[in-house]
């Protein structure tokens, strides 16, 4: 089984919210390190190439590929971290790391977080 840390982008086979099928999609790995270490789940925020919406959701996180987080996360595609969409998963569902968001790019994304719990 694969060894993730929080901010590891990974390649998931994410479930379709029906559970009806799933589709392998970059998602961004939220839990903190202990559990991560601990428990055979962590949990993940999807990423979207559909970013048209993005603009102004304050829990959406647009990441170019041009920029250096970015570049770090391994992105083909212009995407967007939506803190909205978690999930716990077990780590078997993960088929490989492809990047890392950047410390400061965790930090907005944990502000996303926030907003998407309601937290202040």
């Amino acid at each position: 089984m694969i060894t993730v840390s929080r901010g590891d982008v990974v390649l998931v086979d994410y479930p379709y919210s029906d559970r009806a099928g799933s589709k392998v999609r970059p998602c961004v790995v939220v839990q903190n390190d202990v559990d991560n270490q601990r428990l055979d789940d962590t949990i993940v925020v999807l990423m979207t190439s559909k970013t048209r919406f993005t603009s102004g959701r304050s829990t959406e996180l647009l990441i170019t590929v041009q920029s250096e987080a970015g570049k770090q996360a391994g992105l083909i595609f212009d995407s967007a971290v939506q803190a909205q969409n978690l999930v716990t998963i077990d780590r078997s569902f993960i088929r490989r790391k492809i990047g890392m968001i950047p410390a400061g790019t965790m930090s907005d994304v944990d502000h996303c977080l926030k907003a998407a719990l309601g937290l202040t």
